[in-house]
Formats: C-alpha cells, sequence, structure tokens
C-alpha cells in the first residue's frame, strides 16, 4: 500500500472506528470530537488525519472536518467485523456481559488473523449482528439491514422489539441490563412526559410484563423495530 502506514496499529484502528461511526450518524468528524472519543490530544488525531490523507483513507470537506475515501471506509469495516465478531464470542461463547465486551474486543481486535475472524464467524453461526444489536458486515464488507427508528418515536399503546442500542459506554449498558432493555426484547410505550420527560414502558411479553420508567436521553439511543 502507497503512503506512510503500513499497518492498522491499535491507535489507528481505533481512529478509522471512531471516524466510521461518527459518519454513520451523520456527525461532524473534527479533530476535537475524535480526540475526545480516543481520550488523545488534538495534535494525535491532527497528525493521524494527516497519515490518513496521504495514504488515500481519508479526504478534507469543508466544515465537516474529514470523510472516509472508498478505500478508507473498507479498512474501517474491517476492523468492525473483526471488533462486532468478538463481542459476540465473548457473549455468547464465554458468558461476558454486554458492558463489558467492547473493551475486551478493543484488546484483541488488533491482534487476530483472517483465519481466525473465518473460523470465528464460522463457530458463531455466520452472526448478522452483535450483542448489542449492531450490524456485523459480511467478509465483502456489506452490513446486513437493521432499520428501525428511535424508541422516542413510539405512541402510547404501541409496541416494538428493541433492535440496537447506540452506546458503548459501560455504566449505561449495565443500568439499561437491569431494566432488561436488551436486543430482541418487546416494549411498549405507556406514555412519554412531555418537554423531552422521561418514557413509560412496559418491558417483555405478556404476562410477564415488567413496568420501567427511562429518561429520554437514554431512550434516544435506543432503536427499535414496529
Amino acid at each position: 500500500m502507497n503512503g506512510p502506514i503500513q499497518e492498522l496499529s491499535p491507535r489507528i484502528s481505533d481512529c478509522l472506528k471512531v471516524i466510521y461511526t461518527m459518519q454513520e450518524r451523520g456527525q461532524k468528524v473534527s479533530t476535537s470530537a475524535v480526540s475526545e472519543r480516543l481520550g488523545v490530544s488534538d495534535a494525535t488525531v491532527t497528525m493521524l488525519f494527516k497519515d490518513f490523507a496521504a495514504a488515500g483513507w481519508v479526504e478534507h470537506v469543508p466544515y465537516r472536518g474529514v470523510r472516509l475515501t472508498e478505500l478508507g471506509a473498507r479498512k474501517a469495516v474491517e476492523v468492525i467485523r473483526h471488533h462486532r465478531l468478538l463481542e459476540l464470542y465473548l457473549a455468547r461463547e464465554l458468558g461476558y456481559s454486554w458492558d463489558k465486551v467492547h473493551e475486551e474486543a478493543d484488546k484483541l481486535e488488533h491482534v487476530i488473523s483472517e483465519e481466525f475472524e473465518d473460523k470465528l464467524d464460522e463457530l458463531l453461526g455466520y452472526p448478522t449482528a452483535d450483542p448489542h444489536g449492531d450490524p456485523i458486515p459480511s467478509k465483502e464488507g456489506v452490513f446486513p439491514a437493521r432499520a428501525g427508528c428511535s424508541l422516542l418515536t413510539l405512541q402510547a399503546g404501541q409496541s416494538a422489539h428493541i433492535l440496537r442500542v447506540n452506546d458503548q459506554d459501560a455504566e449505561k449498558l449495565r443500568y439499561l441490563g437491569q431494566l432488561g432493555l436488551y436486543p430482541d426484547v418487546r416494549v411498549e410505550m405507556i406514555e412519554q412526559a412531555p418537554f423531552g420527560g422521561p418514557l413509560h414502558i412496559l418491558v417483555g411479553d405478556a404476562p410477564n410484563q415488567v413496568e420501567r420508567v427511562l429518561g429520554a436521553e437514554l431512550a434516544g439511543h435506543i432503536l427499535v423495530k414496529l
């Protein structure tokens, strides 16, 4: 490969993942935003962006920061595939709770081979989603369709199944787990207080539904399928 980057070090991989995720969510990929998520200095991210640009992985977009090129997106998707397969393996095969798999997968994703990735995929039955409901791209880099809407959009009396939780914060995931709000769980809206107030929802299938109260900020990270 041309350019100064010869291999995907942990910092490079993490930066690619952050850029891809922010881009996916329509967020501005600025130096300060990426440095905050990575926990490094702005100067470090600036150097990474320069290296990425030299390698043809990103391009600068006025007022939007950087954007992954087609080549850069392919690199990011490779890392994301490793990460999400590992998360599922840790949860399903090793019994890790969903709030701990992200950090562990971060440590392992940089060292597994393509052969190991293929074996992992086969062992898990060629899965399409990780423990948080995030889609796992195929070997060819294609993401399975997992279209949903925010839990906040449900009207009183409407029910849905949780599709995805867009938050990797361990403390928040533990709290959501305590409420039973995992992917594939059924939820029903009772009511939402006005002006961004909390949601009152039923969690689970009848007759074992449990009423829960959930803040609007956290609810905004939960995608559901009607």
